[in-house]
């Protein structure tokens, strides 16, 4: 299998998308979730055809579901993902709310196991869910006794779940899984989970997906091929219900509407023509997370990188640095490279910072040298 080759600087510098526009020219961005790759063939051909053939109205069909299905029975060993127990929904997030406006009584609260994804915070403020934390443990791993605790709550109805959890790259186990479940059936809460990294484990780490965990057949999974195959700009997504959850529930609208059409054709032809260019991907990743831990050790020594079996971000612990409670502000305003600010993931943010790894070696030891030389 052929390595997967990234794009040069000077090609990169050509997209027009939110990583490559919103700093000056002479940044270097490791921040937003897009990856620096090049399209799988088998996706640069299903949009060609989509485009040639007039092929762009509305969705139609179970196509994407029924390619999760493959792709989860194959990659995952998980044979009971359901199509007909699956919606096309635009993207996981607006999936997620919905989701949580089935299950959630109104008033109640959600769960949420910060540092994690800061969208989470405003799309439950805009849906009128107040987030309750649970922090991760030291360990970046779930906090069963914080959990429990947080559940014991009367106002927490849901938990969402972010697995595999973003942005520690922590793939949480089995035995974990069951934990939860079997916390959350005993406190009544429901549990919604977004497992749009999944396909992004190291083929060496078994995945669990929250629905084959005894107990979570009142719970609702968010899929997507989206950060897999660097198809952001192409938005679709699935939420897959467990036996107990009426689909009824769910809004017309998300049907009606749904996804975009070619999207979900790109989407599927990932899943599934596109599986060796996973493999090369997943490869270069594993190998990126080898050298920045090299290259940190060498040049940010007092830095704290824990690699992670899952998704192409980096979290970074910079509190030894002297740098503030924000330390990817100085790293852009004197090294001249991006990150995401630790304070948005919530708790446990502070002094933090997320790097995304999927670009090419070149820049990511450039990057590294500049946040180096950025220091005081």
């Amino acid at each position: 299998m052929p390595p997967l080759e990234f794009p040069p600087l000077t090609e990169l510098r050509r997209r027009t998308s939110m990583k490559w526009r919103t700093h000056d020219d002479d940044v270097l961005p490791l921040w937003v979730a897009e990856a620096d790759v090049p399209l799988a063939p088998a996706i640069v051909d299903a949009v060609t055809r989509a485009v040639r053939r007039g092929d762009t109205g509305y969705p139609a069909g179970d196509g994407y579901p029924t390619a999760f299905a493959r792709f989860a029975r194959d990659r995952w060993g998980w044979d009971r993902l359901d199509p007909a127990r699956s919606l096309v929904v635009p993207d996981v997030m607006q999936g997620i709310v919905e989701a949580l406006k089935v299950v959630l009584p109104p008033g109640d609260a959600v769960a949420v196991t910060p540092p994690v994804y800061p969208p989470f915070y405003a799309f439950l403020a805009h849906g009128g869910m107040q987030p309750v934390g649970a922090p991760l443990g030291e360990d970046g791993r779930l906090d069963l006794a914080a959990l429990d605790a947080v559940f014991a709550d009367g106002r927490v109805g849901a938990f969402l779940l972010c697995s595999p959890h973003n942005p520690t790259g922590t793939v949480h186990t089995a035995e974990e899984l069951a934990a939860v479940a079997d916390l959350a059936r005993r406190r009544q809460v429901t549990v919604v989970a977004d497992e749009i990294h999944a396909p992004l484990i190291d083929p060496g780490t078994p995945f669990t997906p929250w629905l084959s965990v005894p107990g979570a057949e009142n719970g609702v999974s968010l899929m997507s091929a989206t950060k897999a195959w660097n198809l952001a700009g192409l938005k679709a997504a699935i939420a897959v219900t467990g036996p107990e959850v009426d689909l009824g529930r769910f809004p017309a609208g998300m049907l009606e509407a749904g996804a975009s059409h070619v999207a979900v054709q790109a989407h599927v032809a990932g899943l599934d023509d596109g599986r060796d260019w996973l493999d090369e991907f997943l490869a270069a990743l594993a190998s990126h997370r080898r050298l920045l831990a090299a290259l940190l050790t060498e040049h940010l020594p007092a830095v704290r990188y824990r690699p992670s079996p899952a998704t192409f971000l980096a979290w970074l612990d910079c509190r030894q640095l002297g740098l503030g409670d924000d330390p990817a502000a100085a790293f852009l305003e004197r090294g001249r490279v991006a990150l995401n600010s630790g304070l948005p993931f919530g708790d446990g943010g502070a002094g933090h910072a997320r790097l995304n790894l999927a670009t090419s070696p070149e820049i990511l030891t450039e990057a590294v040298r500049r946040m180096a030389a950025a220091l005081p």
